[in-house]
C-alpha cells in the first residue's frame, strides 16, 4: 500500500518526553460515543415495544409541563413539517455533512497520506464511492416508488396474492378512493399509495417502494462503503504516523512524577491533540461504518427473506402478541404473520432488482 521511503516529519510533531498532560477528558469522550451508540441502537430495538412508548408518552406530558405552550406549538408544528409533510431538510442536510466530511479528507488526510507516499488507488477510492453514491442518491430521491393510480390500480391487484391477514382482500383507500393491493401501503407523508411500500425515507425525501428500492439499497451500500473506506484510510494514516515518528518507543512523566513508556491510551491523547479533527472525524465516521452497515445488513435480509420494512414491523406487532408480559382480552385472538412471497434467496433478489410492473409500465409507454 506505500511506496519508497518514509519522509522525515518536522521535530515539532514529535512528542515532549516531559510535562505531557493527560487528557482525561478524551475517556469521557470516549465514553460519550459508546453511550450514544448503544443509545442508539437501544432506541431502534425498543422503539417497537409498548413499554418503550408508554415511557415517552409519559415524558412527554412532564415536558409538556414544563415548557410554555407557545414554544411547545411552535415545536409540533416544527416536528410536522420535518416528519410528516415533504420538504428538502434532510436532502440539504445529507448534503452539508457529506461535503463537510470529504471537505476535512481532502483538506488534511490527502495530502498528509500523500506526504507519506500511499497509493494514490486507495486515496481516490472514496471519491469514486462518493460519485457512485451520489448517482444512486439523486435515483432514490426522483424514482417513482410506484405509485398507485386508477390507470395502474388493476396491474398492481394482479401482482400478489392476499394473505386474508395483513393483506385482506376488497379492501379500499380511504384516502385515494382506489382498492388497495396487496403489500401496498398509504403515505400520509406523500399522501399516495405505494406499490410494495417498504417506508417513508426523510434522507431522500421519497417512499421506498418496488420500483426505487433497489436503488435505496445501493445507495445505502456506497454510503457505508465510503463512510468504511475513509475509516480505514485514516486509522492507517495515524497508525504509519506513529510507526514513522517512533512515538511509541517515548517516554514521558506521569502524575506521580515517575518516568513512563508512551501506552495506547497516551498515543491516543496525544493523537487527539496533534490532529483533533482527523480524530473527531475517524470517530464519526466510524460509528456511522457501524450505525449504517447494521442497518445495511437489516435491508438486504429483507429482501433475502422478501419482506419490506412495513411487514416486518406489523409482523413484529403480531408477534408481540404472544408475549406473556402483555395482557389481552379473552375474545382476542393472536394472529400469526406467515409471509408467503418468499420464493427463495435467488427469486426474492431478483423480484427487488427486477421488478416486474416496472417493465411493464416501460413497454406499455
Amino acid at each position: 500500500m506505500f511506496g519508497g521511503g518514509m519522509p522525515e516529519l518536522p521535530a515539532e510533531n514529535y512528542p515532549n518526553k516531559r510535562n505531557i498532560p493527560r487528557m482525561d477528558f478524551l475517556v469521557l469522550f470516549l465514553f460519550y460515543l459508546a453511550f450514544m451508540l448503544i443509545g442508539v441502537v437501544t432506541i431502534c430495538i425498543c422503539s417497537k415495544t409498548h413499554c418503550f412508548k408508554g415511557l415517552v408518552r409519559r415524558g412527554a406530558q412532564i415536558i409538556s409541563y414544563i415548557i410554555p405552550e407557545c414554544l411547545r406549538r411552535a415545536m409540533l408544528r416544527l416536528l410536522h413539517y420535518l416528519f410528516h409533510t415533504r420538504n428538502h431538510t434532510f436532502v440539504i442536510l445529507h448534503l452539508i455533512l457529506q461535503g463537510m466530511v470529504y471537505t476535512e479528507y481532502t483538506w488534511e488526510i490527502f495530502g498528509l497520506c500523500q506526504e507519506l507516499e500511499f497509493s494514490l488507488n486507495y486515496l481516490l477510492l472514496p471519491y469514486l464511492l462518493l460519485i457512485v453514491n451520489l448517482f444512486f442518491f439523486a435515483l432514490s430521491c426522483e424514482t417513482n416508488p410506484g405509485t398507485i393510480t386508477k390507470a395502474n390500480e388493476l396491474l398492481f391487484l394482479q401482482v400478489y396474492e392476499f394473505d386474508e391477514g395483513m393483506f385482506p382482500k376488497n379492501v379500499r383507500c380511504s384516502t385515494c378512493d382506489l382498492r388497495k393491493p396487496a403489500r401496498s401501503k398509504h403515505c400520509s407523508v406523500c399522501n399516495r399509495c405505494v406499490h410494495r411500500f417498504d417506508h417513508h425515507c426523510v434522507w431522500v425525501n421519497n417512499c421506498i417502494g418496488a420500483w426505487n428500492i433497489r436503488y435505496f439499497l445501493f445507495y445505502l451500500l456506497t454510503l457505508t462503503a465510503s463512510a468504511a473506506t475513509m475509516a480505514v484510510v485514516s486509522t492507517v494514516f495515524l497508525v504509519q504516523l506513529v510507526m514513522v515518528s517512533d512515538l511509541y518507543l517515548e517516554t514521558y512523566i506521569n502524575d506521580f512524577g515517575h518516568l513512563q513508556v508512551v501506552d495506547t491510551v497516551f498515543v491516543v491523547q496525544y493523537l487527539f491533540l496533534t490532529f483533533p479533527r482527523i480524530v473527531f472525524l475517524l470517530g464519526f465516521v466510524v460509528v456511522l461504518s457501524f450505525l449504517l452497515g447494521s442497518y445495511l445488513c437489516f435491508c438486504l435480509y429483507l429482501a433475502a427473506t422478501n419482506q419490506t420494512t412495513n411487514e416486518w414491523y406489523r409482523g413484529a406487532r403480531a408477534w408481540c402478541q404472544h408475549c406473556p408480559h402483555v395482557a389481552w382480552p379473552p375474545s382476542a385472538e393472536p394472529q400469526v404473520y406467515r409471509n408467503i412471497h418468499s420464493r427463495g434467496l435467488w427469486s426474492n433478489l431478483r423480484e427487488i432488482f427486477l421488478p416486474a410492473v416496472a417493465h411493464y409500465e416501460r413497454k406499455k409507454k
